[in-house]
């Protein structure tokens, strides 16, 4: 017979209405960015001009700037342009050398996508609370959608040495200050006419792009979220709590095929108890 108690939490006590963000499109892609030249700063492009080969050591997504437009001709609909800007590690080899240099390069991709926001551009202004005091007037703010961007640092797949004139000269957009901190130097005004060499990579990057509104909804409630763990005044060493720790067995000694613990299993992997002498 069920627990009557149980029943009673799970039944639903009122409708409420929060103020939340609703996401009304979105998209996921996994880009394969081929060739994508560097920039480098003056510094830095001093060293790849004398480079033998270079090899990536890994990348970063630095920022991403994002600008949202409407569609012309299609209500509801947005078009979500974004531009990522990627810093890659490079190890470079130099003639007569035999520990390679460390540079880091910048790297620019335009990506664009068209997700539905619906329709509405409702003005909204609020205040923040302060005690005894006159509330602070917070700035207006709006219900058009807004873009956000979820992404990983991207895989480096290749890096090659090529001459400037090979390649396409793709970088065009202003590198924002923030960009700019996270190099040691100053780039060139004057790029690529000041470039011997240059140096283009290919990144693998994972993309989910979301447009969202602020929306009021009305939700069911069951209860009060009322903690139930007790707060720990525990003023124990650290000995004492380094004591109840287990000995870590499986990173000196790793199970066999077969052998692993059940949250290491694979699904549909068969029940029969492990056999082997692990």
């Amino acid at each position: 017979m069920p627990d009557k108690a149980c029943n009673q939490s799970n039944k639903i006590k009122e409708a409420v209405c929060i103020d939340t963000n609703r996401v009304y499109d979105s998209c996921a892609d996994k880009d394969c960015l081929e060739d994508l030249r560097l920039t480098f700063t003056k510094e830095a492009q001093s060293v790849i001009n004398t480079a033998a080969s270079v090899k990536a050591r890994c990348a970063e997504v630095l920022n991403v700037l994002i600008d949202v437009e409407k569609v012309p001709f299609n209500r509801g609909f947005y078009s979500v342009d974004l531009t990522y800007f990627f810093r890659v590690c490079l190890d470079t080899v130099q003639p007569g050398c035999a520990a390679p240099v460390q540079v880091d390069g910048l790297a620019t991709f335009n990506k664009k996508c068209i997700l539905y926001g619906s329709e509405g551009n409702v003005k909204v202004f609020s205040s923040n609370f302060v005690s005894d005091e006159n509330d602070i007037q917070l700035e207006m703010a709006n219900t058009n959608p807004r873009a956000k961007v979820q992404t990983v640092d991207p895989i480096v797949l290749d890096a090659r040495i090529a001459h400037p004139r090979d390649i396409c000269d793709c970088f065009k957009c202003k590198i924002p200050k923030c960009v700019c901190r996270r190099f040691i130097g100053t780039f060139a005004d004057d790029f690529p006419q000041s470039c011997e060499r240059a140096v283009v990579v290919t990144l693998g990057i994972f993309t989910i792009v979301q447009l969202e509104r602020d929306v009021q909804m009305l939700i069911p409630a069951y209860d009060f979220c009322m903690p139930k763990r007790e707060c720990s005044c525990d003023t124990e060493g650290p000995c004492d709590a380094f004591r109840r720790i287990k000995f870590p067995v499986d990173e000196f000694f790793p199970p066999k095929e077969g052998c692993l613990p059940d949250s290491y299993r694979p699904t549909g992997c068969c029940d029969t108890p492990c056999q082997c002498d692990c």
